[in-house]
């Protein structure tokens, strides 16, 4: 069995082999730009972790984890686009650096060769993999369409809200996991499971961000805290708020103004969410979405010491920079 630590480093040296230098460079510049700019690479991880678990070959599962962190790096590229995001891991984003229409076409470009990747499977499990990452892709787009959605609604409720989330983050780690596995011969069952644990651990990643950027340590969090309460990001804090009436009116006068001072804005916004005690809310349904991914990951039919690795990851990511 690798470690963690084995396979991520692994997976960086894997990347930075990688080089686009098809013509024109401006369109294959930005993609070794934003790989470059590397990340937790959990996903690729994730990936090889799985097939991992039954095989020690993983070379065989690392076309599936580079075509997955391509990918991702996708959809940040465009995500970055659409938010109008200028910075990305510290440095200033691919529309920023380049232009609009850079960013969209790099990006297509970085869609097509993912799947390049992902078609280096073994030919006997390729189908299978294949149609579940085609599926995935599908489904993030409709997670990202559901999230620029929501932006102009102030009826959001709390179960669209954690289907957004569900297909914007969660669908792609547990793609990330079944996939390794079926490349690994896993059963069906086990790899149901794997999908199902990356499904909920997902879905605790994502109301994780959502706590730390109003709640996390400025100095570890990596982004600054209050982001998402300066541009009314639809968060589960926010749309819970929104559901109480007393602190409804409140949070929408915050929300509605255009002209206030930033940090009297966070205070402020900050203290409704105390008011209502969501801090521990989110604690709460975070820990649940934890211990119903470990409950799935209890399911995978190999030794539990050959699964510590992946249930000490989980816990690692919920636990990062609170």
């Amino acid at each position: 069995m690798y470690t963690f630590s084995d396979i991520l480093n692994k997976i960086n040296n894997e990347v930075s082999t990688l080089k686009f230098e098809g013509k024109p460079e401006s369109l294959f510049a930005p993609i070794d730009y934003i790989l470059e700019l590397g990340g937790k690479r959990v996903r690729p991880v994730l990936a090889v972790m799985a097939y991992n678990l039954y095989k020690d070959d993983i070379e065989k599962s690392i076309p599936i984890a580079l075509g997955i962190e391509i990918f991702h790096n996708f959809t940040l590229l465009h995500d970055d686009l659409m938010d109008r995001a200028d910075k990305r891991r510290g440095k200033p984003t691919v529309h920023i650096k380049w232009d609009d229409n850079t960013a969209v076409l790099s990006g297509d470009a970085m869609l097509i060769e993912s799947y390049k990747e992902i078609a280096k499977t073994d030919k006997v499990y390729l189908p299978e993999v294949l149609s579940l990452f085609s599926t995935t892709a599908t489904e993030i787009c409709c997670g990202q369409q559901l999230d620029m959605e929501f932006e102009k609604r102030l009826d959001v409720s709390i179960a669209e809200y954690l289907e957004m989330i569900r297909l914007k983050t969660a669908v792609l780690l547990g793609c990330a996991l079944k996939c390794g596995a079926i490349a690994a011969g896993a059963g069906q069952e086990d790899a149901e499971a794997l999908y199902n644990f990356g499904i909920n651990i997902g879905l605790a990643f994502q109301l994780m961000d959502d706590l730390l950027d109003v709640y996390g340590d400025p100095a570890t969090f990596g982004k600054r805290i209050g982001g998402d309460i300066l541009c009314n990001k639809k968060t589960f804090l926010q749309i819970t708020a929104l559901q109480h009436e007393d602190s409804k009116v409140k949070l929408l006068d915050w929300i509605n103004k255009t002209d206030f001072e930033e940090t009297e804005k966070i205070k402020a916004v900050t203290t409704i969410y105390n008011e209502l005690n969501l801090k521990q809310t989110s604690a709460d349904i975070i820990h649940s979405y934890y211990e119903k991914g470990i409950s799935f990951l209890d399911l995978v039919s190999v030794d539990y010491a050959k699964k510590k690795e992946l249930r000490e990851l989980a816990e690692s990511l919920l636990t990062r920079n609170s």
